[in-house]
């Protein structure tokens, strides 16, 4: 992902209604770009990135022990206080925070 498409998918998810935040996530498991201001520490956007690395590969696993020919594309996990959507890629894992909608 060159810095111009991060830098435009990172405006288009400011935009959305919701969001609390992003994390993208090299393949080391390093956050590299996140959207917390100063008063989030900066510990929770390192432990959401690492838990958020180990799930996407425990998930992939899964995905090849079940079938070999399948990949993960899209993790969408949803609790009482926030969704938390993961988009993971070969080189980057891209995390986005938001409230959940009630339908």
């Amino acid at each position: 992902m060159a810095d111009g498409n991060i830098d435009e998918v990172v405006r288009k998810i400011n935009k959305e209604k919701g969001v609390k935040g992003f994390i993208i996530i090299n393949a080391e498991g390093i956050p590299i770009k996140d959207s917390f201001d100063e008063v989030e520490p900066k510990m929770l956007t390192i432990h959401y990135a690492a838990l958020m690395t180990s799930l996407v590969s425990k998930a992939r696993a899964a995905l090849r022990e079940l079938d070999t020919t399948n990949e993960l594309v899209f993790l969408r996990l949803r609790s009482k206080k926030h969704e938390i959507l993961v988009a993971p890629d070969r080189d980057y894992i891209l995390v986005v925070i938001q409230v959940p909608v009630c339908e």
